[in-house]
């Protein structure tokens, strides 16, 4: 599945009756929330010494996703053009190479 396809497919489960703006802040609220859960999962794992449900991590990501595909529904992002530009910017930043000298010396005006 690409993303236009699961984008078409979740936005059919978002409320109606939220205007663009609030769409906006719904999403980014969202999105914060699902992460932490995905890092308490982590972090309980860590730290904790839970075994990692993968089953409940790959549930909070799907949720993670939702809402970054509601993200780019409110504000008529293209996801794919996302992903070329980051792509590049890597690519810019770590020819292809990643190494903790280039991450240390990069030209921080591209961040």
């Amino acid at each position: 599945m690409d993303w236009k396809d699961y984008e078409r497919k979740a936005m059919v489960t978002k409320s109606s009756d939220l205007d663009k703006r609030e769409s906006v802040l719904n999403a980014i609220l969202g999105l914060n929330g699902e992460i932490g859960e995905v890092t308490d999962l982590i972090k309980k794992n860590f730290y904790h010494g839970h075994d990692l449900d993968l089953d409940l991590l790959e549930e909070e990501l799907g949720d993670v996703l939702w809402y970054l595909a509601l993200l780019t529904d409110s504000l008529d992002l293209d996801f794919d053009k996302i992903q070329k530009k980051n792509l590049q910017k890597l690519e810019d930043r770590y020819d292809n190479d990643f190494s903790y000298e280039k991450s240390i010396n990069r030209d921080k005006k591209q961040d």
